[in-house]
């Protein structure tokens, strides 16, 4: 039996750190593995053949030698995820939807897949594989028990191309004893954290071990959730470390308690890890209360935050506006918090009602859903909630000023020394050789300091401890952290939509005027079409002989409009000659860092001639009725 297992691509976003990953670690695509994907490989029978494809590394196979595709997703995968499944099942292949959407909402799932794993794979997958050599798949397998963590097993890293990623991804438990009103953790997985024993993480290290990996993430969604079970496991990894010269850099997600418990943060040192995600969400008393975070209101935050700097743990942090309880007023009270505490990879999102939580519920109780806006992903400028004390237009407008404010280059200095003032002795010492040193610091003078002018020069300069050389390291850190999120949000908060599509507009006049001969002849065709409060979006079409020279004057022109305007290109090939392939391809290689704007659908008569890369562009995956492939 042939499995293929599919990781959709991931939409961009502030996690994606593409700034860095084109100009500062081109080798690294993306943040982490589809650890899910080598757990159901490391679940399947022995004689299967399973191979994975992560499509935000690589490109998806259009025909694979396949029996059956198992395709998983997030809420924000979803749209892809959808895709893939209708691409694959209608050309007539056995499709298989699995993934924590599928888990949240298997109903979502309906007509689009033969089956669908609904929750935890480790017994329901084996389940489904016996059926399928039996030749009787059901349609819905469903986890309604509890499974132990101790059936799971040492995942197939060596089906992943691990080199691709910044870290591994590894899992020692599953559920939160927390009650937060936003989150679908317990839904999904219950409020009694589960965990594997100690000695499984050592086997799954002993195999990174062998994979010569050096970064690894616990994606645990509160690795302390447990807390007895996560200090046997603190203690196992220190051990491990010393044992094995502290191979490994650990990184995971953690509630704000541990700042009140000093064993932890001891072990939490000991066993080396170097950073930690919390959920901070917010300073206000008030909002933390009403979303029921209370865990966060033990201890006034700041106090907290200071105590995992002087451990020696940097921190990455999650925050939200739009509680029932902010004003207008949340915006600069977040801003001063955020540089106060140091924190730069603050990840600020919308309040967002995920389906199935206790806030959906709520919400749709009190008539304050708006259905029809996106529910997946809370780093938009979009949320599916009607803020109480304040205007929806006025949480938007406020969350883009907030982004803007932090992400000023003298913001960015100014929570690193507001960090590095506590955070003295960080167990983060960097991991690269001299030569990689010079060549980051390289990049990142050149892309990114002065493409952001001399005041990011001049803060930068201001923000580096020469007389303390062992912080150096965390400091350039922190400002390719800050300048990949500046990116970010210069390319995708906008609100001026009406001003940037009028200069659009006159980009698309001047590409009419470039290829006035191509557009009379009839070969191309160019449209723009524009939503309300959104981008315009460029359809090209190309229909015909267009000339060698077109595809580098095109290439020049589409540059320009995708880097002084945030519009999106469709490019439609519906015939290209062979002999002037290599300069289409030319073309896309220019084009290929706005990869994420670029949507491409190719005639199937010449799909055999071109390569198109769907981890960097939006491949447009079609069928026609017959069953032949449009792309």
């Amino acid at each position: 039996m042939r499995l293929l297992l599919i990781n959709p691509r991931f939409s961009e976003s502030f996690w994606s750190f593409k700034w860095a990953s084109d100009y500062i670690t081109p080798r690294v695509r993306t943040t982490n593995p589809p650890l899910g994907l080598a757990t159901v490989a490391a679940l399947s029978p022995p004689g299967w053949q399973v191979q994975i494809v992560d499509e935000n590394i690589e490109t998806v196979p259009l025909h694979p030698q396949a029996d059956i595709i198992g395709i998983c997703g997030m809420g924000v995968q979803f749209p892809r995820q959808k895709e893939l499944l209708s691409y694959y099942r209608k050309l007539g292949y056995f499709v298989v939807a699995g993934g924590s959407f599928a888990s949240l909402c298997p109903e979502q799932y309906r007509g689009l897949a033969d089956t669908v794993i609904s929750g935890e794979a480790e017994y329901i997958w084996k389940e489904f594989c016996l059926d399928v050599m039996r030749g009787r798949p059901r349609p819905l397998y469903r986890e309604s028990g509890e499974v132990s963590l101790e059936d799971s097993p040492t995942p197939r890293f060596d089906l992943l191309k691990l080199s691709k990623y910044r870290s591994v991804s590894l899992q020692f438990s599953r559920g939160c004893p927390f009650r937060c009103e936003f989150c679908d953790i317990i839904v999904m997985f219950g409020r009694k954290p589960r965990t594997k024993a100690p000695g499984q993480i050592g086997r799954e290290l002993d195999k990174l071990r062998e994979l010569e990996i050096r970064n690894a993430f616990f994606v645990d969604d509160n690795l302390i959730g447990n807390k007895p079970q996560a200090k046997k496991l603190l203690s196992y990894l220190a051990d491990y470390q010393r044992k094995h010269n502290y191979r490994f850099h650990f990184g995971t997600e953690a509630s704000l308690n541990m700042a009140q418990d000093p064993e932890l943060l001891t072990l939490f040192r000991k066993a080396n890890f170097e950073w930690v995600f919390i959920g901070i969400e917010t300073p206000d008393a008030e909002s933390l209360k009403e979303t029921r975070k209370l865990q966060n209101t033990r201890e006034d935050i700041i106090t907290s935050i200071r105590k995992i700097y002087a451990h020696g743990l940097d921190i990455f942090a999650g925050f939200i506006v739009g509680f029932d309880n902010d004003t207008t007023a949340v915006f600069d009270r977040q801003f001063r918090f955020i540089v106060e505490s140091g924190v730069q990879a603050a990840m600020i999102g919308l309040l967002t009602a995920l389906p199935k939580t206790p806030l959906y519920k709520r919400l749709e109780k009190e008539g304050r859903l708006i259905t029809e806006l996106d529910n997946t992903d809370n780093v938009k400028m979009v949320t599916n909630i009607i803020p109480k004390k304040m205007s929806y237009d006025q949480l938007i407008a406020g969350y883009q000023q907030l982004y803007n404010r932090l992400l000023e280059p003298r913001y960015i200095a100014r929570r690193i020394r507001n960090k590095i003032r506590y955070l003295t002795r960080p167990v983060y010492g960097g991991d690269f050789s001299l030569p990689e040193v010079l060549r980051i610091l390289k990049n990142l003078f050149t892309k990114g300091l002065l493409k952001n002018g001399p005041s990011a020069i001049y803060h930068f300069l201001r923000s580096v401890p020469l007389a303390r050389p062992r912080l150096i390291s965390l400091v350039i850190q922190d400002w390719i952290i800050g300048l990949a999120m500046r990116d970010y949000v210069a390319r995708n908060f906008i609100l001026e939509f009406d001003q940037a599509n009028e200069k659009a507009q006159r980009y698309l006049r001047r590409l009419e005027i470039a290829f006035r001969r191509q557009l009379h002849r009839g070969v191309l065709e160019l449209s723009l079409s524009q939503v309300k409060d959104a981008a315009t979006h460029i359809s090209i079409r190309l229909k015909g002989e267009l000339g060698r020279g077109f595809y580098r004057r095109a290439a020049a022109h589409l540059e320009t409009v995708l880097e002084e305007t945030a519009s999106s290109i469709t490019l439609q090939v519906e015939e290209l000659q062979e002999a002037h392939l290599k300069h289409f391809q030319q073309l896309l290689r220019r084009l290929q860092r706005y990869g994420d704007r670029i949507y491409i659908r190719i005639n199937e008569q010449i799909k055999p001639l071109v390569e198109i890369d769907s981890s960097v562009f939006n491949l447009v995956l079609e069928t026609t009725a017959s069953g032949a492939i449009k792309q």
